[in-house]
């Protein structure tokens, strides 16, 4: 039985629409531009730090994080950059009993204003917390060691079959693939192995965990 669910952060939970923007103000190209180059890198398989290559070679990420953040432009998300059925979801499930969490790939600052927002869930982690990241299945280990449950009774909902539906698997968790984002639409037939649960709308977890219980599987 599903006894705990942790929520990916991009496309899962926040909607990364304004930060990619900035990310192309910041390059100084237009914002249609860079997510057409930003969609055709991710359907090469290649990893998305790449498009900031295209455009600007040499481009190292991490730094170009703190001269933003010295020019005043440091990244940022709020209440409104979070998907709408996202803090209900989060409500609900531990209205229901279930142990929620919220675990991704993301920077300490990330992690610091996730925090700032109160969401419903009982840990939040991100991947500079545990200086490990996905799809590393050191990631998911961690993971697994920080909930009250067993590694079978864990539901891991991600955006991402290469990032989070396939390394999840293969340690053992219960995957839900959510259907939004780039990742998901791109990548979506590619599942090394079919995730648990697919979804359009996280409001369709409680029913589908609810049948997954009760089918004892």
């Amino acid at each position: 039985m599903i006894k705990a669910v942790v929520f990916d952060v991009g496309e899962c939970l926040v909607d990364e629409t304004r930060e990619y923007g900035t990310w192309a103000d910041w390059l100084g190209v237009p914002r249609h531009t860079f997510s057409a180059v930003f969609g055709a890198v991710i359907a090469k398989g290649l990893d998305y730090r790449q498009t900031f290559q295209v455009f600007r070679p040499g481009f190292d990420l991490a730094e170009e994080r703190n001269k933003r953040a010295d020019a005043g432009q440091a990244e940022r998300f709020d209440e409104d950059d979070l998907y709408p059925d996202a803090r209900s979801i989060l409500a609900t499930l531990r209205a229901d009993g279930f142990w929620v969490g919220i675990a991704g790939n993301q920077t300490k600052r990330a992690g610091d204003l996730l925090r700032s927002l109160d969401l419903p869930s009982d840990m939040i982690a991100t991947s500079d917390d545990w200086g490990v990241s996905k799809p590393d299945p050191e990631f998911f280990r961690r993971l697994v060691e920080s909930i009250p449950h067993d590694v079978n009774e864990i539901l891991y909902v991600g955006d991402r079959l290469d990032n989070d539906i396939d390394p999840a698997a293969s340690i053992g968790l219960e995957t839900a693939l959510i259907r939004r984002g780039p990742w998901a639409f791109i990548q979506q037939r590619d599942a090394e192995k079919a995730p648990t649960m697919q979804i359009d709308s996280l409001t369709s977890l409680p029913a589908l965990i609810a049948q997954f219980n009760a089918a004892g599987r």
